[in-house]
């Protein structure tokens, strides 16, 4: 089924009212959730909502917490989520390394004690549309083995960069496997497998089966031992700068992923006459080759005039929510 956006983000934000959030940081939060599916990212949108609740009844998620500046020192602040909602903890941080950079030029916030911020491309292209170039990355609990090891203990640790153009914004959204497991479970419940080998199976043989990757729980890194040990840098980075959690810290349960932490840089690329020049001229040299970001606004134009496609199942759960 199509539903839309606006029908979508209004019955998430009565959810999340219903059970005591602020109507605006609601709306907000729900307009995230909705974007997310409105973009074509259908593995960290909706789909997430219920569990996402599931943790708000449960207590893991605090409904009526919010991030706060805990520690300054110029162009750098180290900020605490306090286990708020995990969206919008990295908006407001993304909002406040914007607002830094217009001051100084570059702008930089470490978030700790924080939860899953969803789709982490929402905040490279909240950056991008404040015309700054934006680089944010997040840890996550264990379950991605280190190279040459067989049991989960990097994170898939998603990183965002995404660079502003008036024609298109180049938005770079990626995971440190090569496919998160929202990408698993998404291909396994359409009966597909994988376009090219994803992960190893119980008998470490590369397999491009989703399921026997989820029950292995060995998904391929990005570039083999490079995507490994670029988990690893940016999980040290961004639990060093933000004081908080590093991934072997973090329970391994999904309902229990708290704790986790988050950079959020900005440079405001605008300053400089020629910077919208140079991009530019970096797409031109591709000859039309798809960019990443480009596909998501053609996404984005189809969904808007159809409405956003909804999984049935998901979707009665969200009805059950809204009707509880």
């Amino acid at each position: 089924m199509r539903i839309a956006v606006e029908e979508l983000a209004r019955t998430l934000a009565g959810i999340l009212i219903a059970r005591g959030m602020d109507e605006g940081r609601a709306e907000l939060c729900a307009r995230l959730f909705a974007e997310t599916d409105r973009d074509g990212v259908y593995t960290h949108g909706v789909n997430r909502f219920p569990r996402f609740v599931k943790m708000i009844d449960a207590g893991a998620i605090d409904a009526h917490a919010a991030a706060a500046c805990a520690a300054r020192m110029g162009s750098l602040e180290r900020w605490d989520g306090a286990r708020g909602p995990g969206n919008l903890n990295a908006h407001a941080c993304m909002a406040r390394a914007i607002a830094l950079a217009r001051e100084q030029g570059i702008g930089c916030v470490a978030l700790a004690h924080t939860t899953h911020w969803m789709r982490g491309g929402s905040y490279g292209w909240q950056a991008a549309d404040a015309g700054m170039i934006g680089i944010c990355w997040t840890n996550t609990l264990p379950n991605l083995p280190p190279w040459g090891g067989r049991a989960p203990r990097l994170g898939n640790n998603p990183l965002v960069v995404a660079v502003p153009r008036s024609k298109g914004h180049v938005v770079l959204d990626m995971a440190m496997s090569q496919f998160s497991y929202g990408a698993l479970a998404a291909h396994r419940k359409r009966g597909e497998l994988l376009p090219v080998e994803g992960g190893f199976d119980d008998d470490g043989k590369l397999t491009r089966d989703p399921a026997a990757i989820e029950r292995s729980q060995r998904p391929l890194p990005i570039g083999y031992w490079k995507g490994s040990g670029l988990s690893l840098a940016l999980d040290m980075a961004a639990a060093m700068m933000a004081g908080g959690l590093a991934t072997h810290r973090i329970p391994a349960d999904p309902e229990r992923e708290i704790g986790v932490c988050q950079m959020f840089v900005a440079l405001h690329a605008a300053v400089f006459a020629d910077a919208e020049a140079i991009a530019d001229g970096v797409i031109a040299s591709l000859g039309g080759v798809r960019y990443p970001g480009e596909r998501v606004l053609r996404i984005r134009e189809e969904n808007l005039a159809r409405g956003v496609p909804v999984d049935d199942t998901t979707w009665s759960e969200v009805q059950r929510l809204a009707s509880g």
